[in-house]
C-alpha cells in the first residue's frame, strides 16, 4: 500500500483591523500555485521549508528570515522548495498601509532581510490570533507598514521620527479616559490629529511602553482591586475591559505572575 500523502494544513480568518483583509496560514508538502493575482498586497513569512516563486518572470525565494512583500495585480505561483514543504502565514492588507504607488518598487524587490521586520510580522500575527487586543494588532501593523515603506521608499534622514512628548501625553490622556471601553488607534489618531505610526513611536518613546500594554497595565490594576473586593474573575474581566476571562488571564498572569483565581485565593 503506497504511503498516505499528508493533508494540507489550513486556517483562515478575517480580523476586525482596518487594512487586513485576511489572515491565511498554511502547511502545504506538495502543492504548487499555478500562475494568479490578488486584489490585495500580500505579506508572506515562512516558519519551515522555503517557497519558490515566479514573479514578473523572475524566480524569487522565502527562507524563513525574509518577509516577502508581493504587489497587487502581478502574476505569481508557488512551489515548495524543500522535500517536506513549507509553512507559511500570510496577511492580504488593502493599500491602507501600502499604496499602489510602490507597485513596482516591490516588484524590483518582493523579498527583504530585514530581522526586525520578521521578528514584527510575527508579532502581529500572534496578535490577530488573539480576541481582545485589537489595539496592539493596529499598533504593530502600523509599524510593520512603515517599516516596508521605508524598504519601497527609503526615507531622508529629515524624515526620520522625532520625540513628541506632547503628543505621548495627549494619547495617554486619552487612554486614561477609555481603560475600560477601549478605542482604536484610528480613533486615537482621529482625536489627536496625528498619523497612527507617528503616535505610537511618540507614546513608546516618552514612556517606554506601547500604548496597547499601557492600556493593558491600567486594566490589570483594575482588576487587581476588585478581586480584592471579592467579586469573580469572569465579572472583574467585563468591568475591565477584557473581551472575556481567558483574554484577562493572560494578560494578568504576564503582569502578575499568577492567575486572577489563584490572586483572589489570597484575600
Amino acid at each position: 500500500m503506497a504511503p498516505q500523502r499528508p493533508r494540507p494544513e489550513v486556517s483562515a480568518w478575517r480580523p476586525r483591523i482596518p487594512g487586513v483583509v485576511e489572515v491565511f496560514h498554511a502547511h502545504f508538502t506538495e502543492y504548487a500555485y499555478p500562475m494568479h493575482v490578488h486584489e490585495a498586497w500580500t505579506l508572506l513569512i515562512v516558519d519551515d521549508g522555503a517557497v519558490r516563486y515566479d514573479l514578473d518572470r523572475h524566480e524569487h525565494g522565502t527562507p524563513h528570515d525574509t518577509v516577502s512583500l508581493l504587489p497587487p495585480h502581478v502574476p505569481h505561483n508557488g512551489s515548495p522548495a524543500t522535500p517536506h514543504g513549507f509553512r507559511k502565514r500570510v496577511l492580504y492588507l488593502d493599500d491602507t498601509h501600502i499604496s499602489d504607488e510602490l507597485i513596482g518598487a516591490a516588484v524590483d524587490q518582493p523579498d527583504l532581510r530585514d530581522p526586525v521586520l520578521r521578528l514584527r510580522v510575527g508579532q502581529l500575527h500572534t496578535a490577530l490570533a488573539l480576541a481582545g487586543d485589537e489595539l496592539e494588532a493596529e499598533s504593530r501593523l502600523t509599524l510593520v507598514g512603515e517599516r516596508l515603506r521605508s524598504h519601497l521608499r527609503p526615507r531622508t534622514a529629515a524624515e526620520a521620527p522625532r520625540p513628541d512628548p506632547v503628543l505621548a501625553r495627549r494619547l495617554r490622556e486619552l487612554l486614561d479616559e477609555h481603560v475600560v471601553d477601549g478605542l482604536t488607534l484610528d480613533e486615537a489618531a482621529g482625536l489627536v490629529h496625528a498619523h497612527p505610526a507617528h503616535l505610537v513611536r511618540a507614546f513608546s518613546t516618552a514612556y517606554g511602553i506601547a500604548p496597547h500594554q499601557y492600556l493593558n497595565s491600567r486594566r490589570v490594576d483594575r482588576a487587581r482591586r476588585l478581586l480584592l473586593d471579592g467579586r469573580p474573575p469572569g465579572e472583574v474581566a467585563s468591568a475591565t475591559g477584557f473581551f472575556d476571562q481567558s483574554h484577562l488571564t493572560r494578560h494578568f498572569r504576564k503582569l502578575v505572575g499568577v492567575t486572577p483565581g489563584r490572586y483572589a485565593k489570597t484575600v
